[in-house]
């Protein structure tokens, strides 16, 4: 039985289709899978500079979880990943000479593979991590050493090793007293003499709740030092 030019055609199309789906469908879904779990569960994250010395080093990844903090406000004591101060922070935003990127453009300016490439990088875009010293309604003094007053006591925070040094007539870290605003908290970095964060933001440097990404919960490399960050 002969058949059609039609049917071959329609054949042609089906085989076309089919082989489509073979070679984009796995990755597509993969990517979809990928883009859901980083978006609502967890990510992994890098260390790109020395600002939580000495517990979190240069390069060491984290697995930051993000559910827990859809659902309550974060602890004091918590090591957090946020949104860049350049994204909510009113003065560096005035400061912009483009528009802000939207969240969408960010989340594919910091997908894997795009994200290296560094013309396409904006500060707006970037995620800190820091840690969260107070929360709304805490009555903060930081002195001339980075060491932290909470509601009239003193802080013992073995996690710090690295303070402001207490050079007579040169200081470059920041005293201040402040209560923060409630929705908002706190953050400092464990190298208290080379972080840049609350101390130093040009609108108040208070950390919106819901300009966090999410807590860092697993070191995951290098090997030799697997385990909860401190």
């Amino acid at each position: 039985m002969q058949r059609n030019h039609s049917d071959s055609s329609k054949e042609t199309k089906n085989c076309r289709w089919y082989s489509f789906i073979d070679t984009w469908g796995p990755i597509s879904l993969t990517i979809l899978l990928y883009t859901g779990f980083r978006h609502f569960l967890a990510e992994a994250r890098y260390i790109p500079s020395g600002s939580m010395l000495p517990g979190l080093q240069v390069n060491d990844r984290l697995i930051v979880e993000k559910l827990s903090m859809r659902k309550r406000s974060p602890f004091r004591g918590e090591i957090v990943v946020f949104n860049s101060p350049y994204s909510f922070d009113k003065k560096l935003i005035a400061a912009r000479q483009k528009q802000l990127p939207s969240k969408f453009q960010c989340s594919l300016i910091t997908f894997p593979l795009i994200s290296w490439i560094p013309t396409l990088s904006d500060r707006a875009c970037d995620a800190y991590i820091k840690r969260v010293v107070a929360v709304g309604g805490d009555r903060l003094l930081i002195n001339g050493k980075g060491e932290i007053v909470l509601n009239g006591r003193l802080i013992n925070e073995s996690y710090v090793e690295y303070f402001c040094p207490s050079n007579p007539g040169f200081n470059f870290c920041r005293s201040l007293t402040t209560t923060v605003p409630k929705g908002h908290v706190f953050v400092l970095g464990d190298n208290r003499a080379n972080s840049w964060d609350s101390r130093f933001w040009p609108a108040g440097g208070f950390l919106p709740e819901e300009e966090i990404i999410g807590k860092a919960i697993w070191r995951f490399w290098p090997i030799s030092r697997l385990g909860k960050p401190d």
